[in-house]
């Protein structure tokens, strides 16, 4: 699979190559009308997970975060500490987090957005390359009880730094086969791979790598079992 061209996937380029990217939840967290029950810092921090993967498809990593908190006062510390969380996991350091909170009105569902503004650091360049998925497709009570399928950023990071993954590309609500189809521009594109290419992966928990051939064993070894070869066909 080839890219047609450099592409951003939900990002936008607000120019001197910075990037801007956000990722929100609703109905997700400690509210009794949540349709999900889970710690709100557990929220925030695939909310945050999302908006940088968006950061590194785009080439760029994260200077500043703003959280955008819906679900009243006591949930700000909350998504803070869950958005450090996920910095910490990623092995990289906490930009400045700012942002506001709506106190003037009580939600009944937890509601939360994360924004990340980035600089572009990263030339994409990508050559003869073959395209991996890896982690598996995961939505809902599976992203908390199935995390050790979940890609792990830390190890993206460490590929993207080291030269292994030349282009990342998140996964999300869509799935596999959609998201293809648009980084192709071919809507009549049909992929194999080893996991369900049509499921929703929820907070992009498989995500689209590029590796060179040169690199393929090296990406095997650094990524392990939860990387499989995506074959694209038209």
């Amino acid at each position: 699979m080839q890219l047609k061209k450099p592409v951003m996937r939900n990002a936008i380029d607000i120019g001197n190559d910075f990037i801007v990217t956000t990722d929100n939840s609703g109905g997700i967290g400690e509210k009794p009308a949540d349709v999900l029950n889970v710690p709100d810092r557990v929220t925030a921090y695939f909310a945050a997970r999302v908006a940088l993967l968006e950061q590194w498809a785009s080439s760029a990593e994260p200077v500043a975060i703003l959280i955008h908190n819906f679900s009243g006062g006591d949930s700000w510390e909350r998504y803070a500490v869950g958005v450090t969380d996920l910095f910490y996991a990623a092995g990289i350091d906490v930009p400045k987090i700012s942002g506001s909170t709506e106190t003037n009105m009580e939600l009944m569902q937890s509601a939360m957005a994360v924004t990340m503004i980035g600089k572009r650091i990263r030339n994409l360049a990508l050559g003869n390359v073959i395209w991996f998925t890896y982690g598996v497709p995961l939505v809902g009570d599976e992203v908390l009880n199935r995390a050790e399928e979940i890609a792990s950023l830390r190890l993206i990071k460490e590929a993207m730094d080291s030269g292994i993954v030349q282009q990342i590309w998140p996964i999300g609500s869509h799935g596999i086969l959609e998201e293809v189809r648009r980084i192709t521009e071919n809507m009549a594109a049909q992929v194999k791979t080893e996991v369900d290419a049509i499921k929703s992966a929820g907070p992009s928990t498989v995500v689209l790598v590029a590796i060179s051939e040169a690199k393929e064993r090296s990406a095997r070894q650094h990524f392990g079992v939860l990387l499989n070869e995506l074959q694209i066909s038209e």
